[in-house]
């Protein structure tokens, strides 16, 4: 609801929007009030989060990701300690703010929440508040209006505490023309790459670096816990293979959705356009108004060569190659003027010069049909399909708790679920605990289920998971492998390529290094240089972004100027910085008002940063140990 704000600097638009995008998403009541019931994982002043209030945000969160990304979302993201940290961490900031706004008493009257309101562009209707679109917003929401408008109050009146701090930041001109003119700095660069492969020769390996490197780092050769699991899927694509719809049903449906089956009046005309946009000048639409007349003529002289022409001339690129066939379509499918046109005439009539918005048109109708109730044998697969979707749906709905019951009621065997509603029963690879695994399991409950004691030690079923909409699955482990050290002599080869390129990587980086230093110093080193290249802060040309700070960070008031970069893994890359070209920032170039405002915005939330550090001496703030996993 706060992308909406309005009259407002556009930076502290964007930025109003980042702090309080949770507040549209998640809703206010997640972040206002005392805690709640459960595990106490943060305080904030005399307020509490709870453990379900952050299990809570996380689902939210993930939820909307998941509406987001599709099938890209990872949900084990979600699992991790850096995730919940951020969630918690916003959390706090919010909570900070509705503690603030509380002990100021900072409210929002009807008035002014009715002027908001009002005023929203997206719920007005012809200039005037549409009450239509506002209770269909509201009900997207899933709350009722009450809840709706106290969220809205409160992040009203977080707007009255954040909107003075962010305006708050003054942005020296100045600074921010340096500022601009470094991002725009150009560099002219050569870029040497000192590969391990080129070191490896001067590596002399101890006979005994393998089983060192070995004894020492034991963990990355422990083989993860494994399993082979037999699985079975319930879905409504299952369920809906098996449904079975008679003929009495399918007529029945026909004859009570009659309207669903009739197909509207329609026609099917090919033309030939040219094309005269609105921007074209009176003499351009006479010229070309008078090679559509010519084509015309001949149009009207040899009606059989329509398709040809239409090919040579027509400037439609959709319809041109299939000799301007522009198939059947509906009254009202086409621009008002060439829709016209069409239904006033007569199937094999060409029309004269029609003019639309695209340019001109000649048209020939090529065939009419009148409105038609579609016969039942033409809907008869459309209606099967549906009333097997509609009882698989059901089938689903009432077999999703049955299934569930079974599973654990039976939990020796996944058997009686299969044979009760005819599913297959499949068998999965080897499936390694901690790493990202093949569907079905890529679902991380059903994955955290398969290396459960009750899963592994008392070969149980699995609980049944819900994977995706409208599907459920249960594993049974077949066959299960503990974590386990993996011996030396097989892993020694590894181990000995790995150790070489490493002491090879150490020798690139210290001659990169030492080279570096040299070239400092003023020496001379025959280094064969390639040509170079423009880099700026904003187009780095294919540089790292470690790379871009070492080039602009090395001191080009005597050129050429030397910045080297370790690259981790991949050895050491030296530049030569042979020129520069500074740049005055211009009002009018775009991109200075794209970065001044990047700056702006960065300054105001430097300013919030503080503001914030502010508040949590003011409110103190204790972070309690955080939950390991949302449940």
């Amino acid at each position: 609801m706060l992308d909406i704000i309005r009259n407002n600097k556009k930076f502290t638009q964007g930025f109003l929007i980042l702090i309080t995008l949770p507040f549209a998403f998640w809703g206010v009541d997640s972040y206002v009030g005392s805690g709640g019931d459960g595990a106490v994982v943060a305080t904030v002043g005399d307020s509490t989060i709870s453990t379900p209030e952050l299990q809570n945000a996380l689902r939210e969160q993930q939820d909307r990701m998941r509406q987001q990304l599709g099938s890209r979302m990872d949900p084990a993201l979600f699992d991790t300690p850096q995730m919940r940290q951020a969630v918690l961490d916003f959390l706090v900031n919010q909570r900070l703010l509705s503690v603030h706004a509380r002990k100021n008493r900072l409210t929002v009257d009807n008035a002014q929440l009715v002027s908001y309101i009002s005023s929203v562009p997206s719920l007005q209707e012809n200039g005037q508040f549409s009450n239509a679109r506002y209770n269909a917003l509201v009900a997207e929401q899933g709350v009722s209006k009450d809840v709706y408008e106290a969220r809205l109050r409160r992040d009203m009146a977080m707007r009255q505490l954040v909107l003075p701090v962010t305006d708050a930041g003054i942005m020296g001109q100045a600074s921010a023309n340096r500022w601009i003119g470094g991002q725009l700095e150009q560099r002219e660069i050569s870029e040497i790459r000192l590969l391990p492969d080129a070191y490896i020769g001067q590596i002399k390996l101890a006979t005994d670096a393998a089983q060192k490197y070995y004894d020492g780092n034991r963990k990355q050769f422990e083989l993860p816990e494994r399993v082979r699991a037999e699985f079975v899927i319930l879905s409504k694509d299952a369920l809906l293979a098996q449904a079975s719809i008679s003929d009495a049903d399918i007529k029945a449906r026909y004859e009570a959705n009659a309207d669903r089956y009739k197909e509207a009046e329609s026609r099917r005309a090919s033309h030939i356009l040219f094309t005269a946009g609105k921007a074209a000048s009176e003499a351009e639409v006479k010229a070309i108004k008078a090679k559509a007349e010519e084509v015309l003529a001949l149009v009207r002289k040899t009606p059989a060569d329509f398709a040809r022409l239409a090919m040579q001339h027509s400037q439609d690129p959709g319809s041109a190659k299939n000799g301007g066939d522009l198939d059947w379509f509906a009254r009202g499918a086409m621009v008002k003027t060439f829709d016209e046109a069409v239904f006033a005439l007569k199937e094999g009539q060409i029309s004269e010069l029609v003019r639309s918005d695209f340019g001109f048109h000649i048209i020939r109708l090529t065939g009419m049909r009148s409105e038609r109730l579609k016969p039942l044998a033409e809907v008869k697969l459309q209606i099967a399909a549906e009333l097997k979707a509609e009882v698989a749906a059901k089938k689903f709905a009432e077999a999703a708790e049955s299934f569930s019951n079974m599973v654990y009621e039976q939990a020796d065997s996944l058997r009686p679920v299969a044979d009760k509603w005819k599913l297959t029963t499949s068998q999965s690879e080897w499936l390694a605990k901690g790493v990202k695994l093949p569907a079905p399991f890529d679902n991380a409950k059903l994955a955290a289920a398969l290396f459960t004691d009750d899963a592994v030690k008392n070969k149980r079923n699995t609980e049944a998971v819900e994977i995706a909409p409208g599907m459920m699955a249960a594993a049974r482990i077949v066959e299960h492998k503990p974590a386990a050290l993996q011996p030396f002599e097989p892993v020694k080869a590894e181990i000995e390529k790995y150790v070489l390129r490493d002491e090879a990587l150490k020798l690139a980086i210290r001659d990169g290094e030492d080279k570096i230093a040299r070239l400092a110093k003023g020496e001379a080193i025959d280094l064969k240089w390639p040509a170079t290249r423009s880099v700026s802060r904003g187009v780095a040309q294919g540089l790292s972004a470690e790379a871009v700070r070492a080039v602009f960070k090395a001191d080009a008031t005597t050129l050429p100027a030397y910045a080297g970069v370790a690259v981790a893994g991949s050895g050491y890359l030296l530049y030569r910085v042979s020129g520069v070209k500074k740049v005055e920032p211009a009002k009018d170039d775009p991109r200075v008002r794209y970065l001044a405002d990047q700056y702006a915005r960065a300054v105001a939330e430097e300013e919030f940063s503080a503001w914030i550090a502010v508040l949590k001496q003011q409110y103190p703030v204790d972070i309690k140990k955080i939950p390991t996993a949302t449940k």
